[in-house]
């Protein structure tokens, strides 16, 4: 249904280093950086596997913050997005495990980044 979403990061550079770590396990990485003449030198890119389809702007943090969650194909690579991205400065927000209050095949982890967003990975494979 969603096609792509972006959200502001505070530090470019350090939300790049976490999102190049925390989606790794996810097969996703940065694919395209908007050039400073089409933005008027604010910091823009786009993470995705095939096309970019999360991107990240450096602004002002949003308010309140957004929750982003990434699809994972495995309870593996929900477990790899958990651990790469606490290794990458996140924070604990929910470690990876089944939630069937949200759904009976429902298995994620949760983090915030430096801006306080909720990031997370779910597999939606059998638990």
């Amino acid at each position: 249904m969603i096609d792509h979403l972006g959200i502001t990061v505070t530090d470019f550079d350090a939300a790049k280093a976490f999102y190049d770590k925390a989606l790794e396990p996810l097969g996703a990485s940065m694919l395209f950086v908007v050039s400073p003449e089409h933005t008027g030198g604010v910091k823009v890119a786009g993470y995705g596997q095939e096309r970019p389809q999360f991107w990240i702007t450096e602004a002002e943090a949003q308010k309140p913050p957004v929750h982003v969650a990434f699809t994972a194909k495995s309870h593996a690579e929900v477990d790899g997005f958990y651990a790469a991205a606490l290794a990458a400065g996140g924070t604990d927000n929910g470690a990876p495990g089944p939630r069937p209050h949200y759904h009976e095949n429902y298995y994620g982890a949760f983090v915030h980044d430096a801006d306080g967003n909720n990031v997370e990975a779910v597999c939606h494979a059998p638990v």
